[in-house]
């Protein structure tokens, strides 16, 4: 079984009332439309290397903020994983910790985006 596909059956079991409509599983994401509006795409090659990326209804625009493991920012704490925020800044990412399960971290991010969309009350 992929990872993506026990991320749907976890999100089914576990989150589907966070859900405004049915997860969608594609060849290489899940797609979350939560309650709020958010749309979550959700990729993980593996358990340590992964992409969050979420649009909500307030950035209309196309603007996307997300949570991801690339080694392109070694200065901030929580290296490799960080969050791109809406006015283009990257910082420390609040949510996730590789270590953790990927169904921890992203019952984490559903909490949090079912919050606060734009993460901006979140802490490490």
């Amino acid at each position: 079984m992929s990872l993506h596909t026990e991320l749907l059956d976890y999100v089914e079991r576990e989150h589907a009332g966070a859900l405004l409509t049915p997860a969608q599983l594609s060849q290489d994401a899940l797609t979350l439309v939560l309650k709020n509006g958010v749309v979550l795409t959700v990729r993980y090659a593996a358990a340590d290397a992964y992409s969050l990326r979420w649009r909500t209804s307030l950035h209309a625009d196309g603007v996307e903020l997300g949570i991801d493991t690339a080694p392109t920012h070694p200065q901030l704490a929580t290296t490799p994983n960080h969050l791109h925020r809406a006015d283009g800044s990257v910082v420390a990412d609040p949510l996730t910790r590789i270590g953790r399960s990927p169904q921890e971290n992203l019952a984490r991010m559903l909490e949090a985006l079912s919050r606060d969309p734009q993460l901006t009350d979140c802490t490490l």
